[in-house]
């Protein structure tokens, strides 16, 4: 089902697939994937069965593999993230650190928490979590969960 105001580009499509209000750049779309409304998938973005793409979410050469989910708000570019995924809203995969571009990589079955950013060369493994608004910078083995969060200070306004 291809609705509305979507366009695709040198792309090819499996069956059973749901297009809405979306941009397609040569890309490829395994059957029972669901996009949009709203997503930019720009070259060299897979997605395979299942997986999910959803409001303002922008993927560029990477591959999300069976049943992933990025349901909105989100950056991810130059990622391979593993089967069942979850990606929280807001995320950001930092790519490029101004000379060159690095990848992220994520393993199955994990949770990347709201508002997470997530600073390449990094993998994440299998069934971990990172917390909700954090900034990550360094591996996450397989079962851990990545707290990556300033402590919060509240001061009075107008003082030191």
């Amino acid at each position: 089902i291809i609705l509305g105001n979507t366009r695709i580009e040198n792309s090819v499509i499996g069956d059973n697939v749901k297009i809405e209000s979306s941009l397609i750049e040569s890309s490829i779309i395994e059957k029972n994937a669901t996009i949009g409304p709203f997503a930019h998938l720009r070259p060299k973005t897979v997605l395979k069965e299942r997986a999910h793409v959803g409001n303002f979410v922008e993927v560029k050469n990477s591959v999300l593999e069976k049943g992933v989910k990025a349901g909105h708000l989100t950056y991810i570019g130059d990622a391979e993230i593993g089967q069942n995924t979850n990606i929280g809203a807001g995320t950001i995969t930092c790519n490029y650190d101004g000379q060159k571009k690095h990848k992220v990589k994520i393993g199955e079955d994990s949770f990347i928490g709201s508002d997470s950013i997530i600073v390449a060369p990094v993998n994440i493994g299998k069934n971990a979590v990172t917390a909700a608004g954090s900034v990550i910078t360094e591996d996450v083995n397989d079962n851990q969960i990545a707290f990556g969060r300033a402590r919060q200070i509240n001061k009075e306004r107008g003082k030191d």
